[in-house]
């Protein structure tokens, strides 16, 4: 499956947007580069988020490797509450809460200095996966979700975003017994997780490639390499 960038849509639409308009988002200022690895779990995505990582040091870039939830001591604790399996009952929308706030806290301690400085920073999952999981596939508004998410972030939006696609079966055969609360969600919740990163997809305020998943994992980090590297205007791969 070839790789494809979608860029956003036009304003100018007859459908009622699935987002707010973020024309209107503070102008990005930053000397730095923001790329976030997405998609379903099971894709190899945080193996690839390393493995670029790994790539974009020994090109010399400094480099910030973030998580979410997670990146941070606040971010840290509130993935402990909202993975891990327990009594507590946590519904849709205070789950998306819980991953606003630790991403809140993300920008503000370690993405926006790193990219103030000049970094490239790579970041397991970003806002689309709010919007995605609590989003498309957990019910809740998905523009309502944006409104938040942009809110959390001050208008931040990554420069470039990997989606790395699989199939749901392609996806569970991989992951194997669920490993955290989400995860522990059925068939269906996979399935509505998948579409709505593709639908999501279609209509993203960013620069986005669509990357086959499924493919093995050194033909898709070469992939992954050919976007970074036009998105940050790397030279060629030898």
């Amino acid at each position: 499956m070839a790789v494809e960038i979608r860029r956003p849509r036009e304003a100018a639409r007859q459908d009622p947007p699935r987002r707010p308009d973020v024309t209107e988002s503070p102008p990005k200022q930053n000397p730095g580069r923001f790329v976030v690895v997405e998609g379903p779990d099971g894709g190899g995505k945080t193996t690839q988020a390393a493995r670029l990582v790994a790539w974009l040091r020994s090109l010399g870039r400094e480099v910030v490797a973030c998580r979410e939830p997670g990146g941070t001591a606040l971010g840290e604790r509130l993935r402990s509450i909202v993975l891990e399996r327990s009594s507590i009952a946590i519904g849709m929308r205070a789950e998306m809460l819980l991953y606003m706030a630790s991403r809140a806290q993300l920008v503000e301690e370690v993405i926006r200095p790193a990219l103030g400085r000049g970094a490239v920073v790579v970041s397991d999952r970003f806002l689309l996966s709010n919007v995605v999981y609590q989003g498309y596939a957990g019910g809740l508004d998905v523009a309502d979700l944006w409104r938040v998410g942009l809110t959390a972030t001050g208008g931040l939006l990554p420069d470039l975003t990997l989606l790395i696609d699989v199939p749901p079966d392609v996806a569970k055969a991989r992951i194997g017994p669920g490993r955290d609360r989400i995860e522990d969600r059925g068939d269906d919740y996979r399935r509505r997780v998948r579409d709505g990163f593709l639908a999501a997809s279609r209509d993203y305020p960013a620069p986005i490639a669509v990357v086959d998943g499924s493919a093995d994992p050194d033909s898709v980090l070469i992939r992954l390499q050919s976007e970074v590297s036009r998105a940050l205007a790397l030279p060629p791969r030898p």
